[in-house]
C-alpha cells in the first residue's frame, strides 16, 4: 500500500513539474512574440527558464551524476530572482555588468565545490555553507526590496501577484539554503522534499502565467509578474489605452489631485505620502491610488510625484534670476530629499543632467535678445 501511494505521489509530482515547465516555456514564448528587450522582461525570461531547469533537474529519477554541473546553477538562481525583484519593484534600478559578474562568480563558486567534493570534502561542505548564506542574503535583499517599495506601488493587481509570487520563490530559496546548513541535498531525486517542491513550483508558475496572460494587452506592460513586457510606455498612451477600455475614474478626484499639485504644490512637502494624499482628500487610499494609475497613468507613486518635482526644478534651473542657486538647493525645494535621485530621475526625464540643462536654457535665454536685435537692425 505504501509502494501505491509512493507510486502515487511520484505521478503527481512528475504532472506537477511538467504543468509547470509548459507554463513557463509559454510565458518565455510570449514574451519573445512581443519582442520584449527591456531588462525587466529579460529577467522574467531568466526567471521562467530558471524554473524549467529547477523543475526538470529536482524530480525524481533526474540522474545524480548529472548534479555536478546542475548544483552550481541552481544556486546561481536565487542571483536572477534578486535581480528580478530590484527590476519589478525599483523604477529607478539599471542592471550593470557586475550584476552578471555576480552571478558568474557564483556559478563558478559552484563548480569549484563540485568538482573539489571527491578529493577535500570538507572544504567542499563549508563552501556549500557560503553558497547558502549567499541565498538568504539575496532573498532577504528581495524581501526587502518589495516592502520598501510596495506602498508606492500604483497598480493593486500587480502588488497582490508580485507580494505572493515573492512569499513563494523567497520560501523555496530559504528551503534549499537551509538544506545546506544542514548539509541535506534538497530534493534528492525520490526524497520526501521533491513533492512540495513541485508544488511550490506549479504554484508559483500559475501565478506568474495570471499575471501574464490574465491581463488586457493595454496594461500588460505594468501587471504582468514573471515575463514583465517593457514598462516604458508613457503616461499619456496609457491614459489613452484605460480611456479606450472604458475604465472610469472619478473626475471630481482628479480634478481636485490637479488642484494641489499645480496649484498648492503639495509635492514639495518632505516625506509625503499617498496614504497622508488619500487623508487630505478624505478618500480611501485605494482610490487615490486607481485614480493616479486609471486616471493619469502612472504606475509608481514617485514617479507621479517627481514629474512635478522635475518640472518645478526646470523652471527654476531655466530662470535667470536664479542663475546662481545651487542645484541641491533647487532639487530640495521641488521636494527632493538628495542630490542623487534628483539627477537620476532628472535624467530619466529629460534625457541630461540638472547642470546639462540649465547651462542650454541660459544659454538660449542670452542667445534670444541678440537674435531680436539683429532681426530690428535688418
Amino acid at each position: 500500500m505504501q509502494g501505491v501511494t509512493a507510486m502515487g505521489l511520484t505521478a503527481i509530482d512528475l504532472g506537477l513539474r511538467g504543468a509547470t515547465c509548459g507554463v513557463f516555456l509559454m510565458i518565455i514564448l510570449v514574451a519573445l512574440m512581443r519582442r520584449a528587450a527591456g531588462q525587466q522582461a529579460l529577467l522574467g525570461m531568466a526567471m521562467s527558464a530558471g524554473g524549467v531547469f529547477y523543475a526538470i533537474t529536482t524530480a525524481p529519477f533526474f540522474p545524480k551524476s548529472s548534479w555536478w554541473w546542475v548544483l552550481p546553477v541552481l544556486s546561481a538562481q536565487p542571483a536572477v530572482f534578486w535581480l528580478w525583484a530590484r527590476v519589478a519593484f525599483d523604477d529607478d534600478f539599471v542592471l550593470r555588468r557586475w550584476h552578471g559578474g555576480l552571478w558568474l562568480a557564483i556559478v563558478a563558486f559552484g563548480f569549484a565545490l563540485t568538482l573539489s567534493w571527491a578529493s577535500w570534502p570538507g572544504l567542499a561542505t563549508a563552501g556549500g555553507k557560503v553558497l547558502s548564506v549567499v541565498a538568504l542574503v539575496l532573498a532577504v535583499a528581495a524581501a526587502v526590496q518589495t516592502v520598501k517599495t510596495w506602498r508606492v506601488d500604483l497598480v493593486a493587481r500587480r502588488r497582490r501577484l508580485r507580494l505572493a509570487m515573492l512569499a513563494i520563490n523567497v520560501g523555496l530559496i530559504a528551503v534549499v539554503a537551509g538544506a545546506g546548513f544542514a548539509a541535506i541535498p534538497v530534493v534528492v531525486p525520490g526524497g520526501a522534499g521533491s513533492f512540495p517542491t513541485a508544488l511550490c513550483l506549479f504554484v508559483v508558475a500559475m501565478l506568474a502565467g495570471l499575471g501574464t496572460f490574465g491581463a488586457p494587452m493595454a496594461v500588460t506592460a505594468s501587471d504582468a509578474t514573471a515575463a514583465i513586457a517593457p514598462a516604458n510606455i508613457s503616461p499619456q498612451t496609457r491614459r489613452a489605452d484605460r480611456a479606450e477600455a472604458g475604465i472610469a475614474v472619478d473626475p471630481l478626484l482628479l480634478r481636485r489631485l490637479d488642484h494641489v499639485m499645480t496649484v498648492e504644490r503639495i509635492y514639495r512637502q518632505e516625506g509625503l505620502a499617498i496614504g497622508a494624499l488619500a487623508a487630505r482628500f478624505d478618500v480611501p487610499e485605494y482610490r487615490l491610488r486607481q485614480a493616479i494609475n486609471e486616471g493619469l497613468g502612472y504606475r509608481n507613486f514617485n514617479a507621479f510625484l517627481n514629474h512635478y518635482r522635475i518640472e518645478d526644478a526646470k523652471a527654476a534651473l531655466a530662470d535667470p534670476t536664479q542663475r546662481e542657486v545651487p542645484v541641491l538647493t533647487i532639487a530640495m525645494d521641488a521636494g527632493f530629499q538628495s542630490i542623487g535621485p534628483f539627477n537620476r530621475a532628472f535624467k530619466a526625464e529629460s534625457g541630461m543632467t540638472p547642470s546639462e540643462f540649465r547651462r542650454e536654457a541660459l544659454t538660449s535665454v542670452q542667445t534670444a535678445p541678440e537674435v531680436d536685435r539683429n532681426r530690428n537692425i535688418g
